[in-house]
């Protein structure tokens, strides 16, 4: 049997909004690498499909609109552990919403606690 590679990449962007956040305060404590975490903002009043990320104790800011939506769903629906999101790229001399890119990947059913 022939051994394929799943690709487990579910998209790379932006954090949305890492002007107004904690972006400044954990800039310099992020690498290339960096695991993140992903919190559903059910609440949000600009976006129904607000998904935040952070590190740590620091807020980023969002996953883009237009991209969090099946995201979103997929935290409301307890999957929380399913995702990987780590630091792509970083650019400390960019605008704020350009500084810090991020690639968000699905876990395989092995890495997960079920």
């Amino acid at each position: 049997m022939e051994n394929k590679t799943i690709n487990r990449h579910l998209g790379s962007f932006n954090i949305a909004g890492f002007t107004y956040w904690e972006g400044c305060m954990a800039l310099r404590r992020l690498h290339i690498g960096t695991p993140l975490r992903l919190v559903r903002e059910a609440d949000n009043k600009f976006d129904p499909y607000a998904v935040a990320i952070y590190h740590k104790n620091y807020k980023l800011g969002f996953i883009p609109q237009g991209k969090n939506q099946t995201i979103s769903q997929l935290l409301d629906l307890g999957y929380n552990d399913i995702f990987d999101l780590r630091v792509q790229q970083l650019l400390i001399d960019a605008h704020p919403e350009k500084q810090v890119s991020v690639v968000l990947f699905i876990k395989h059913r092995s890495e997960i606690n079920l």
